[in-house]
């Protein structure tokens, strides 16, 4: 009856009613402007205040702040004008994206005007299938051609006389070479980026014979053809020619390309062998801008002027693991040398720098493999919002092998992600106005300038370099980076955090050099079969007497007389490398956790053992199972078996017959019948270990005997000595040492333990 009168009450609205009810809600209705004045603006001390009701008691400077390996502090909060690392007015007020120091972007409009380059590196060994590779990222999403050198090439030596062919990257030895490598490329669309180690003249050489034997325009090359012969000597320790032969070298690129492809860059201080030191965010910049700054001076030196040497210079940096550090660095980095630049006397539209990155190999790691696709993200994401120009995001896997179809395209769909799903193209400077992003700009702009000035002091790079200057200082916070892992400060997921002990190792897929060589040497000799010997020697002679602006043009023609690298190198005038110096160690932050692991997978290999490790928890789940999980995570970073049970507990009328039951437990040994454990952990809570660690604790100590009896926590250090008194010999805490306990567990195991030098 009820349900009946609602719908009558329903259908006596007429049309017209319903109308009028419809129209008066749609007009706009009038909304009081909204105020907060009646909410009262907090404090920074109002904030803290409420942060240590929270902390109970806990130290806020301690828990709420963050020293970073550039001696930077991160504070909890960032305003404006409060708080005590807080500076009134950090905001570049005075500059806009395009304009000023840049710091805020190289142009107006951000990436609407250009868009970041996908700069995918092309690694296979065959120039053809090289070729095939380049064209298929284009077609995929990439927009620069970035060819990947191998180590001979970038060295001049020929394939014939290679170590490893291919090892990095596609083998070049003569014009052959590089005609199938280049064919078909539409070089004139889309920029062309090559590393060429210390020296770019035979390769671009090789690059402009090649083009203009295609019948191309080499007016059109644009994007990169770079050399660096101060980080080859970092990272070798010496060089085959002086450095005076590079500079020279560097010198007729320069002249060749602002000439004849003047929108082709050709010096590239790279940072690559400072990150893979494990430096941090401003070592990389200052030291990165102080070789670029060595390259300025001795091209003025030979002659040229700043605004050509200037849109020359293409930076290389690494983009590391902190999210902000990276942005802030990129973003300094603009702003340092836009006031180094300007202190040459450099022009505004000369200040800018053009930045290539790419993800920091250090960062990578062989275990939990997949991870490093994460890891990608965070670096390609600081990079993009930091405002890199081009990137060339890594293979998950490159840790391990050369990337597959799969590890391309999932790197490379990042970039795409980014642009076309995230809309990261449309905002202009995303970090601009973050309190906490200008403030640490701001500290790093200052850092960096500051260690700039450190090196200049010592006579430049290379005077620094000599006195083991940067050495070690890269050295030194490697050494905090290693210690942090140990103590799992730094948290390295599946490594030495979250270990997946299930996990079977990516294989590598060793290519066949032999094979590879003997392909690549049968096509050589072919391609100089009918070739005119004593023309090639002709040209190659020519060579020791190209004067100033001659060299590329002479080795174009010597290599289009069939020359090879090498040839072309020896016939160059040049002088003898004498200058030795402390090189830089290549590293990954992971590589000691993983050479631990490898050495016990080793040892389960040949033996069928391992280290066995029994967790002594007592009392309910509850009590014991958050130490438990913590002890089981600490010790499975070695690969150790860990014999896990629901816990010890009294019977009813038997008080301690919980201990009895541990003992007896242990006693029985990892297969039951008695073979001994290494080690045992027992687990419970601080409230219950002063009575259960003197009863339990001697008992177990004097079944394990030569093992180890760990406590799981960090005992007080009134009752320490107590706990040691009665056989605890370690303690499994955040505070302890993880690398060194595994590393001593595996040494009582008669584990060979792979000596590593930190260099």
């Amino acid at each position: 009856m009820d349900e009946q009168n609602s719908q009558d009450s329903v259908k006596q609205l007429t049309d017209k009613e319903l109308e009028a009810i419809l129209r008066k809600s749609n007009e706009k209705a009038e909304f009081p402007q909204v105020e907060f004045d009646e909410f009262e603006k907090p404090t920074y001390e109002e904030w803290v205040e409420a942060c240590n009701a929270l902390l109970k008691g806990k130290p806020f400077d301690k828990i709420m702040y963050t020293k970073t390996y550039e001696g930077i502090t991160f504070s909890p909060i960032y305003t404006r004008s409060t708080g005590p690392d807080a500076v009134d007015d950090i905001l570049p007020t005075d500059d806009y994206p395009g304009m000023g120091d840049y710091m805020r972007g190289a142009t107006a409009n951000g990436y609407k005007e250009a868009p970041w380059g996908i700069a995918q590196a092309c690694d296979e060994t065959l120039p053809k299938e090289n070729n095939e590779l380049l064209k298929h990222e284009i077609d995929r999403g990439s927009t620069v051609y970035n060819v990947r050198l191998d180590s001979a090439t970038t060295d001049s030596i020929d394939v014939t006389d290679a170590k490893e062919p291919g090892d990095y990257g596609v083998s070049i030895t003569s014009l052959d070479d590089m005609h199938t490598l280049l064919d078909g490329l539409e070089m004139d669309k889309y920029p062309f980026m090559m590393y060429c180690g210390a020296s770019s003249v035979r390769l671009l050489a090789l690059v402009a014979a090649a083009l203009k034997a295609q019948g191309k325009d080499v007016s059109k090359l644009h994007g990169v053809i770079g050399a660096n012969p101060i980080s080859q000597l970092i990272r070798k320790g010496k060089l085959d020619e002086s450095l005076d032969s590079y500079y020279d070298e560097m010198a007729e690129c320069v002249r060749w390309a602002r000439k004849n492809a003047p929108n082709l860059r050709t010096i590239m201080p790279r940072s690559e062998v400072f990150s893979r030191g494990g430096c941090n965010a401003v070592q990389e910049v200052a030291y990165t801008f102080a070789i670029a700054v060595e390259y300025i001076r001795q091209m003025q030196k030979r002659g040229l002027d700043i605004h050509d040497i200037a849109q020359s210079i293409n930076f290389g940096f690494n983009t590391g693991a902190i999210f902000f550090t990276e942005i802030a660095k990129l973003r300094a980095a603009r702003q340092v040398w836009a006031n180094i630049m300007k202190a040459f006397g450099a022009e505004e539209r000369d200040r800018s720098a053009k930045i290539h990155a790419r993800p920091a190999l250090f960062t990578k790691t062989v275990y939990d493999i997949g991870v490093n696709m994460l890891r990608n993200t965070t670096q390609i994401f600081s990079a993009v919002v930091g405002g890199i120009d081009t990137y060339e995001n890594e293979p998950y896997d490159e840790t391990v092998r050369k990337g597959d179809e799969f590890s391309r395209r999932i790197a490379r769909n990042l970039h795409i992600m980014l642009q076309e799903e995230f809309s990261m193209l449309r905002p202009i400077d995303p970090a601009g106005g973050s309190w906490g992003i200008e403030y640490l700009t701001k500290a790093m702009s200052e850092k960096i300038w500051e260690e700039f000035q450190k090196i200049e002091s010592l006579g430049g790079i290379i005077k620094a370099l000599q006195e083991e200057y940067p050495q070690k200082q890269i050295l030194d916070i490697l050494n905090q980076r290693f210690k942090a892992l140990e103590l799992r400060k730094d948290s390295a997921v599946g490594t030495n955090m979250y270990p997946n002990m299930t996990e079977e190792l990516l294989e590598p897929r060793p290519e066949d050099t032999e094979a590879l060589r003997k392909e690549l040497t049968e096509g050589l000799e072919k391609y100089r079969s009918d070739m005119d010997e004593e023309y090639r020697e002709e040209k190659l002679a020519a060579l020791k007497k190209a004067g100033e602006g001659e060299l590329i043009n002479k080795a174009m023609d010597a290599f289009a007389a069939g020359a090879t690298q090498s040839e072309v190198k020896n016939a160059e005038k040049s002088e003898k490398g004498t200058l030795e110096i402390r090189k830089i160690y290549a590293h990954r932050w992971t590589e000691r956790f993983e050479q631990l692991r490898q050495d016990t997978a080793v040892y389960k290999k040949e033996t069928g053992k391992n280290v066995e490790i029994f967790l002594a928890n007592m009392g309910p789940i509850p009590q014991h199972k958050a130490r438990a999980d913590f002890s089981t995570s600490f010790l499975q970073v070695g690969e150790f078996n860990i014999h896990l049970n629901t816990g010890f507990q009294d019977d009813e009328g038997k008080p301690g017959s919980r201990w009895d039951k541990c003992v007896a437990a242990l006693k029985e040994g990892i297969d039951g019948k008695g073979t001994p454990y290494d080690g045992a952990v027992i687990c419970s809570t601080d409230a219950t270990y002063p009575e259960d660690v003197p009863a339990l604790a001697p008992r177990l100590k004097e079944i394990l005997g030569d093992g180890v009896l760990f406590l799981a926590g960090a005992a007080p250090k009134d009752l320490e000595p107590v706990y040691r008194e009665a056989g605890v010999d370690e303690f499994i805490s955040v505070k302890a040492n993880c690398y060194q306990i595994l590393r001593m567990l595996q040494g009582k195991k008669g584990i060979k333990i792979t000596e590593q030098e930190v260099k």
